[in-house]
Parts: structure tokens; C-alpha cells; sequence
């Protein structure tokens, strides 16, 4: 997810959770009835826009044998469409303060399951870190 503050866009993990039976007749309103997990911390944009495209994103959920393996996994969209995106939305002024925007939903491995617990990170192989959190 990206986040704007202070002039600035910071990438972040997060989930926009929908409940699932909800979405089969609105989409808008299932949106609404879940939290939206993000992750505490988040690093500027700058750091990683030269190599967004090498980044990976997972997530994982329990499973009755333990942690389930990657349920998704997937190369992060390239950077290019993130700014044409805020560029569409926002008019080409960037990403206002306090506003944070979903990058996507990925294809689950597995399908989608309802799970107890949530986790999730962004691999940056590049810097050689993963989310959260970068130390």
C-alpha cells in the first residue's frame, strides 16, 4: 500500500479485507465491514522505486498443520502504474496527506479461506530486507 504524508509517499504493507459472502451482492459495502491490517511501520517511496519491480509481497495464514506456506506471493505492480494511478485519482497533485491507497489484489495459491490470523511482508531482495518491519 502506499501512504501519503508530509509531501512524501511511503510503501507500507496492508490488506484490504472484504468479507467474502458481503461481496457477492456489493462490493462497496463489504469493504466497509472489515478492518483494513496494515503493518506499524513503512519505508519512503524513494528507497525502493528504482527497483519496485524486483520487490515481493506474501502473505500467510494458519492452517490446521500450522503456518499455511505463502498463500500469495507476487512480484509488486510495476511503479509506473502506481503513479498513473495516484496521477488519475488525485488529478496529478500526488498522494494527499493522510490518504492511503491499495495496490491490488493478487491470485491466492490455494484459493481465498477465512483465517483467524493474518500475516504478511514485502520482500525487498534488493536491499536485502523484508516488511514489516525494516530495521
Amino acid at each position: 500500500m502506499l501512504i501519503g504524508w508530509q509531501g512524501r509517499i511511503f510503501v507500507g504493507c496492508g490488506s484490504d479485507h472484504t468479507d467474502r459472502k458481503v461481496e457477492a451482492y456489493s462490493v462497496t459495502v463489504s469493504k466497509q465491514m472489515c478492518d483494513k491490517p496494515m503493518a506499524s511501520r513503512a519505508v519512503g517511496a524513494e528507497d525502493v522505486i528504482g527497483h519496485w519491480d524486483q520487490m515481493i509481497l506474501r502473505s500467510h495464514g494458519p492452517s490446521s498443520t500450522a503456518r499455511a506456506c505463502s498463500t500469495r506471493r507476487a512480484r509488486s505492480t510495476p511503479c509506473c502504474r502506481c503513479k498513473e494511478l495516484i496521477a488519475r485519482g488525485f488529478g496529478g497533485k500526488g498522494l494527499p496527506d493522510g490518504c492511503a491507497m491499495f495496490g491490488g489484489t493478487f491470485a491466492a495459491k490455494g484459493g481465498i479461506r477465512p483465517a483467524s490470523r493474518f500475516e504478511f511482508e514485502l520482500d525487498d531482495p534488493v536491499l536485502k530486507r523484508k516488511h514489516p518491519p525494516w530495521l
